[in-house]
C-alpha cells in the first residue's frame, strides 16, 4: 500500500464531484507529545485512507493538527480509529459553518516540526502555561467590556474577510511575524484583560503562552475558535459579534457567519469576500475578486497573469514572483489596474 496519494489533481477533483454520498467537514487539534510522529503518520494514514477520509493534517513531536472531511456513512468508524491512539482519545471535534462537503479532495498527512510555526527554538517559552480557556458564550459576553481587548491571532488576509467587532488585527502575514507584532501592540497594556482568538484555538495555545512568558497575566482564548464560538452562539440564538466570514483552509476558503460582507473586491472595489488563488499558477497569488472581475480577468490577479495565463505560459512567474506577502500583493494589484 502507498501511504499518499498517487492521483492527479484534476482526477482526484472530478471524483469528488461525482460522489453521491455525503461528507462531514470537520478540524480538531491536541498538544501531546508523540514518541514517533513519522510511525503515527503512516497508521494513521492505513487508518483514514481505507474509510475514504479527506483532509490535511500535520503531525510533530508536539502533537496533531487536522482538517478534514468524512464519508457520513464512514463517521462512525472513523470515530472508532481514535480508540487506538492516546493523543485522540477525548480530543474535541470541531464542525464546519457552513459544508457542502467538497472541502477537500485527497487525504495528505505530514510531519512537520511544529504544529504551529513560530521561529522560536525549543524550550523558549513553556507552551503548556496557556491562558484561560473561555467558551463561545463566556467570549460572547466578555466582548466590549472595559478595560478589555480582544486580539485577532490570525493572519491579515483572514481578519479581512471576517472579525470580531472592535478587535485588534495585526497586519500579519505569518503566525510568526503575528506574536512579534501582538507583543509590541500590547507592550504598554498589561493591565487589560486580553482575549485572544482564532479559527479553531490551535494558534491561540502558543500564543497565549507567548504572551504569558512576557509578562501579561490576564490571558484569555476562545476555546475551539471562531468555529466553535459560531456554533454556541447560533445555538443560544444570540446575535453574533464576530462579523463577516470565517477563512478556512481548504477548497471553501470561507463560511460566513453572520451573512455580512465587510470586505471588498481587491481589483474593482466593489463588496466582496471571495478568495481565490491567481489562475497563473506560475502566481498562484491569493486575492480576493468578485465573479465580474474574475471573468474580466481570466481568473487573474493582474493583466501580465492574464496575458501569460492566454499565451499557455502558466508556469512563468508573472506579476509577483510568486511572493505569498498578502499586503504588498494587494498593493501590486491595485497599481497593475
Amino acid at each position: 500500500m502507498h501511504l499518499y496519494n498517487r492521483i492527479n489533481k484534476e482526477e482526484l477533483k472530478k471524483k469528488l464531484m461525482e460522489e453521491h454520498f455525503q461528507r462531514k467537514t470537520i478540524s480538531f487539534y491536541k498538544y501531546h507529545y508523540l514518541e514517533n510522529p513519522h510511525e503515527f503518520r503512516d497508521n494513521i494514514f492505513r487508518d483514514w485512507d481505507a474509510l475514504g477520509c479527506f483532509g490535511r493534517i500535520y503531525v510533530a513531536r508536539e502533537g496533531i493538527n487536522a482538517q478534514m472531511s468524512v464519508p457520513e456513512q464512514n463517521y462512525e468508524a472513523f470515530l472508532k480509529t481514535f480508540e487506538k491512539y492516546e493523543i485522540l482519545n477525548g480530543i474535541p471535534i470541531k464542525y464546519a459553518i457552513e459544508d457542502d462537503g467538497k472541502s477537500f479532495y485527497k487525504l495528505t498527512i505530514k510531519v512537520r516540526p511544529k504544529l504551529v510555526a513560530d521561529g522560536l527554538d525549543d524550550g523558549a517559552y513553556d507552551v503548556t502555561n496557556v491562558g484561560k480557556h473561555l467558551s463561545g458564550l463566556e467570549f460572547h459576553e466578555q466582548i466590549g467590556r472595559e478595560n478589555t481587548l480582544v486580539v485577532d491571532m490570525r493572519n491579515y488576509y483572514e481578519s479581512e474577510i471576517g472579525r470580531f467587532e472592535g478587535a485588534i488585527c495585526p497586519e500579519a502575514d505569518t503566525f510568526r511575524e503575528e506574536l512579534e507584532i501582538v507583543t509590541d501592540l500590547l507592550q504598554d497594556k498589561k493591565d487589560k484583560k486580553i482575549l485572544l482568538y482564532c479559527t479553531g484555538g490551535i494558534r491561540c495555545e502558543k500564543a497565549s503562552a507567548y504572551l504569558k512568558h512576557k509578562g501579561f497575566e490576564d490571558v484569555n482564548q476562545l476555546h475551539g475558535g471562531v468555529l466553535e464560538y459560531a456554533r454556541q452562539i447560533k445555538a443560544a440564538k444570540l446575535e453574533s459579534k464576530f462579523i463577516g466570514k470565517n477563512f478556512v483552509f481548504d477548497e471553501r476558503l470561507g463560511e460566513s457567519v453572520d451573512g455580512q460582507i465587510i470586505s471588498r473586491c481587491h481589483q474593482c472595489g466593489i463588496p466582496c469576500d471571495t478568495h481565490t488563488n491567481c489562475a497563473n499558477h506560475g502566481c498562484h497569488i491569493l486575492f480576493i475578486q468578485c465573479p465580474e472581475c474574475a471573468e474580466k480577468h481570466l481568473g487573474c490577479c493582474t493583466p501580465e497573469c492574464a496575458d501569460s495565463l492566454s499565451s499557455g505560459k502558466t508556469r512563468t512567474k508573472a506579476a509577483f514572483g510568486n511572493s505569498r506577502k498578502y499586503r504588498k500583493s494587494l498593493a501590486l494589484i491595485k497599481a497593475s489596474l
